[in-house]
């Protein structure tokens, strides 16, 4: 009779644990670990030797830029086990093999691309998908554009025609800038209301270059970047520029792990 109180007693503190954790679960945040790149064609690298490079990350999702055609993406995540996959149709500059791709571990949906229009070498565009991680949906955009001022280019017909349409409460902005962070291009694109991970992760930029990666002394700064809409109250927790003793492209891989609360603060004058 003792054992069958005690069992009992053992029963009832596991159920109320297991209620305690459920109950706790609609407040966990969501941790997106993402990544972009830009390949130069596939020039210097095969897909299968980018997969390797990225395997520690852990991603969830990545922007390619200047990616080739075909199934390259694709290969890049059979090496991930990330099998879904986005190329768009537009190369940049109506180049060879200058797609903006996007590779993601969970499915994607309402894949597009939007044509960007602006001074200097034409066309660009921008690549988005929607996806669904720990049942909360993101928009991923994976982007290649010219630098340009503030109101005269490419970055200004992404943050003035293509984000205002966006729906989706949870949005991440990847790709080759052409722009350093500071530039008018690029306060035009946080003027709509997104926030670079670097600011979270206080590196000095100054210090550092995305370009050029295989010519070091021709750098031109950081100029590819990850950010993600300030009215998600996300944080970018870890990331960074990738080192590789060998370079993959001209250009080094930049990644950065975000995370968003589950539920989001009520904006004034929003419903």
């Amino acid at each position: 009779m003792r054992a069958i109180k005690l069992l009992s007693l053992i029963v009832t503190c596991f159920c109320g644990a297991t209620l305690c954790l459920a109950a706790s679960v609609p407040d966990k945040p969501i941790t997106v670990r993402v990544a972009s790149y830009n390949v130069e064609f596939g020039k210097s690298a095969t897909p299968e030797q980018i997969g390797e490079m990225f395997k520690p990350y852990k991603l969830d999702i990545i922007g390619f830029d200047e990616a080739p055609d075909g199934d390259w993406t694709a290969r890049v995540g059979k090496v991930l086990g990330m099998q879904y996959s986005f190329v768009g149709k537009i190369s940049s500059a109506n180049h060879k093999n200058k797609y903006k791709t996007i590779l993601s571990r969970t499915p994607l949906e309402g894949n597009e691309e939007h044509k960007l229009t602006g001074r200097g070498w034409n066309p660009a565009s921008v690549v988005r998908a929607v996806t669904k991680i720990d049942g909360v949906s993101f928009a991923f955009y994976s982007l290649h554009i010219c630098k340009s001022g503030a109101n005269d280019g490419h970055a200004h017909s992404l943050a003035t025609k293509v984000l205002p349409e966006e729906a989706t409460k949870r949005v991440i902005v990847v790709g080759d800038y052409n722009n350093n962070i500071g530039d008018a291009a690029m306060e035009t694109v946080e003027g709509a209301g997104f926030r670079p991970t670097w600011n979270d992760l206080k590196i000095d930029l100054s210090k550092e270059f995305t370009y050029n990666a295989q010519n070091p002394k021709n750098n031109l700064g950081v100029i590819d970047h990850i950010l993600f809409n300030s009215l998600s109250g996300a944080q970018a927790t870890a990331g960074g520029i990738i080192e590789l003793e060998k370079p993959l492209s001209d250009h080094k891989p930049i990644w950065a792990e975000i995370v968003f609360p589950r539920k989001l603060k009520k904006v004034k004058g929003s419903e």
